[in-house]
């Protein structure tokens, strides 16, 4: 496998994943605090309450991070931390450790990359509606211009949204995560403040005239007909329209999919000038893939998902690196040019200690195997600039809470104690070069 000698390597975090804390240092709760805490909403009544207890433990990590050779990490801010009303009075403390984390990065050679919302809003700002509400949508460009103002600097690179297609659906939409609200329509208009969020964090960030590159990740998921038949082309097409070009038209072309506007009501939600605020040009595209869909018609012409074809992972996705190289020419080939990070990649697998070591050779091979076709992707002409692996650390799977395993480090969430998996080994020798 070839890549550029510039090519950035990392692996990634979120905030409430990870830090826990979560009523330390005047921090505010977040809708996944209340959410967690709904009896029935995440699996066994899980927490991230403590989660890895990074927040406290964050210099163990940092030296957990240096030793896996990565070039850089990808963390989130939790804005409960900043504003723990969402807006108003700044809180120095939580301030204070996302300025100590980022300098320890520097200090160890490791660029940071800061995800500014990771899907931990602040619980008061979900009392006046959420993401429902237009005004969340500037109360996150002043949470963000705070964060730009104070840290701008001491990151290399800056995503304003993690997945808001996550944040919007399965907290709108849904209600399977937090703040667990259903609503057939209401995620459309989530959707869009939260892509007007970005919009107004992108302008703040311009009035700034920092030097960081700033960009947004999506969670892109290639919706594959079953077959040719007309009726699957078209039901393939549409999922694909609200799964991943609901959020890249507007963003490269300032305007909702077009053969789906007609089935919306987003008259009702879109002003005027806010394509003008989401579409502003990026540095780059985050880019989340971990897999596939397989999509055709029902006898009502309606999408419906079919089995898999391949290994599944722990979390019920089919393992297809196939599709990493298939989704990065088509976004370079339909939105580009532009420069790519893969900003999330990975799996979870059952993973069991013995003996002090992690056996994780399916973990090893999924990586493997997405590395070889973001190569082909690299030698084929598409810009793609990182590779950032999902996760650093076992951590708080959202819903599935502690029972779902990501890392390349194996957590025992009773004792703290750390596990470099094989698969973390293997990532340490491949990027010394050695594999």
């Amino acid at each position: 496998m070839n890549f550029p000698k510039d090519f950035i390597w990392g692996a990634a975090t979120a905030a409430y994943q990870i830090e826990g804390a979560f009523n330390q240092d005047g921090r505010g709760e977040s809708i996944w605090d209340r959410f967690s805490k709904t009896p029935g909403k995440v699996l066994r009544g899980h927490t991230g309450d403590l989660a890895c207890d990074h927040y406290n433990l964050f210099r163990r990590d940092l030296r957990l991070i240096a030793g896996l050779g990565v070039d850089s990490y990808r963390f989130s801010i939790a804005w409960p931390r900043i504003f723990p009303r969402g807006s108003g009075k700044v809180n120095s403390k939580g301030l204070g450790f996302y300025k100590e984390l980022l300098m320890g990065l520097q200090e160890l050679g490791i660029r940071p990359a800061a995800t500014l919302y990771h899907w931990d809003l602040p619980q008061a700002l979900e009392n006046k509606g959420g993401w429902l509400n237009r005004d969340t949508a500037y109360y996150f460009r002043d949470y963000a211009a705070l964060i730009f103002q104070e840290l701008g600097d001491l990151a290399e690179l800056w995503i304003t949204l993690n997945e808001p297609w996550c944040s919007a659906y399965l907290g709108y939409g849904s209600g399977e995560h937090a703040p667990g609200i259903r609503s057939p329509q209401g995620y459309l208009q989530a959707a869009h403040n939260l892509l007007l969020a970005h919009g107004l964090a992108l302008q703040a960030y311009r009035e700034e005239n920092l030097s960081p590159k700033i960009g947004i990740s999506l969670n892109l998921i290639p919706q594959e007909p079953v077959s040719q038949r007309p009726e699957d082309l078209k039901a393939a097409r549409l999922r694909d329209g609200f799964q991943n070009r609901w959020y890249l038209d507007p963003l490269f072309r300032g305007e909702y999919p077009r053969d789906l506007q007609e089935s919306s009501f987003i008259g009702s939600f879109v002003q005027e000038g806010d394509f003008s605020l989401i579409a502003a040009p990026l540095d780059f595209l985050g880019i989340n893939y971990y897999s596939r869909d397989r999509i055709g018609a029902d006898k009502e012409g309606r999408p419906v998902k079919y089995p898999a074809e391949r290994e599944l992972t722990a979390m019920g996705w089919e393992v297809y690196p196939q599709g990493l190289f298939d989704l990065l020419s088509r976004v370079d080939r339909d939105y580009g040019p532009l420069p790519l990070y893969i900003t999330e990649n990975g799996a979870a697998f059952e993973d069991t200690p013995q003996e002090g070591r992690v056996a994780d050779f399916e973990r090893k091979n999924y990586l493997k195997e997405h590395f070889a076709q973001a190569a082909r992707a690299v030698e084929a002409g598409v810009p793609l600039k990182g590779y950032y692996v999902w996760s650093l650390l076992d951590n708080f799977e959202w819903a599935y809470g502690y029972e779902r395993r990501f890392g390349l480090i194996y957590v025992d969430f009773k004792t703290q104690k750390r596990i470099l998996k094989d698969s973390g080994r293997w990532f340490r020798s491949f990027l010394k070069g050695s594999n």
